[in-house]
């Protein structure tokens, strides 16, 4: 019985023992060692991890607020990437050069959202259109190599652990503790709870948002960087990240209505959907039934969460009137699971 309530009062938990079902499962089939397969998903998630934070912070802050810009800025910040380490002969270079073009992105959807007030979806899908403009231009007799050191670095395993993963285990530490204990992070909370009683009790929320979506931006630019070191880079190297960003993040316990983050959930449901890869791999399904069987997980869980996971305490989008001016606020950081 307390099992199930902790299942029930820590929504991340839900991911894991979903990686652990799927996990077992492969096991089952393939006969092969746990070990191997676990190190292997340790090496993939990262990836989608540092992405899926990124998300989550911007599905935090309320209802409409998506980043559909991510896929187009990981594939686009790989070239960059690339290109500024070759050039600089510095791989750290590379990779700043790759927030930055994270950051420009995020900095043209939040003019356009903050500015011209854009709805978020589009605003960012537009940013993500130019960027993909700008990678097929620059995918186009690309010469460039990943820097050696970078992705020799990438694929150091002390004791079969990723060193990328240990890395990214201490990005979600800091995470959490931002959500916590800093006033950007109560902040973000309040303003994905109400949005109009956050404005009315001083939070600047347009500062918030602002430094949310760049926030997410620089971190797809990251994972471009990452990635484009580790595989190479494409033109479609982003690709898969758009759907699977959301979906980890909705997965991983993150209210879709905003209001309540779940960094830890994030890789739970990473390592969920790297192990799910592999299942559906080792049985013979193809990228469609596999983008197919994601976007059902998806819909089940906002189905299984009652309509986008709204808690108790969240006032619903739209009634027939408005509550009292004297709304109140949680910003204490209960909602921030970790």
């Amino acid at each position: 019985m307390n099992n199930i309530r902790a299942l029930g009062t820590r929504p991340w938990l839900w991911s894991f023992v979903a990686a652990v079902l799927v996990w077992l499962t492969i096991l089952a089939i393939s006969g092969q060692g746990g070990g191997q397969t676990v190190s292997l998903a340790l090496s993939l998630a990262p990836y989608l991890v540092v992405v899926g934070l990124g998300q989550m912070l911007v599905i935090t802050a309320g209802p409409g607020n998506i980043d559909v810009s991510v896929a187009p800025v990981i594939s686009l910040a790989g070239f960059v990437s690339v290109a500024a380490a070759a050039s600089t002969g510095s791989a750290v270079a590379g990779v700043a050069a790759g927030v930055g073009v994270g950051l420009a992105v995020a900095a043209v959807s939040t003019v356009a959202i903050l500015g011209l007030s854009v709805p978020p979806i589009i605003a960012t899908l537009a940013a993500g259109l130019v960027a993909s403009s700008a990678t097929l231009s620059l995918a186009d007799g690309f010469a460039a190599v990943p820097d050696p050191g970078l992705r020799q670095l990438l694929n150091v395993r002390p004791a079969g652990v990723p060193l990328l993963a240990v890395a990214v285990a201490a990005v979600t530490a800091l995470v959490i503790a931002v959500l916590r204990r800093t006033v950007y992070g109560r902040s973000l909370i309040a303003v994905g709870q109400n949005r109009r009683a956050a404005e009315r009790a001083g939070v600047p929320v347009a500062r918030i948002i602002a430094t949310t979506y760049l926030a997410s931006g620089a971190l797809a630019g990251l994972t471009g960087s990452l990635l484009a070191a580790y595989i190479a880079p494409s033109a479609d190297l982003g690709t898969r990240y758009l759907l699977d960003s959301v979906a980890v993040v909705v997965i991983g316990g993150t209210l879709i209505s905003g209001g309540r983050a779940v960094p830890v959930g994030v890789w739970g449901a990473a390592l969920f959907f790297i192990l799910l890869d592999g299942l559906v791999n080792l049985v013979g399904w193809s990228t469609a039934a596999q983008n197919l069987l994601k976007g059902g997980l998806v819909l089940l869980v906002l189905f299984l969460a009652g309509g986008g996971g709204r808690a108790a305490d969240t006032p619903p989008l739209f009634r027939r009137r408005p509550r009292p001016a004297a709304a109140t606020i949680t910003t204490s950081g209960d909602d921030t699971h970790g």
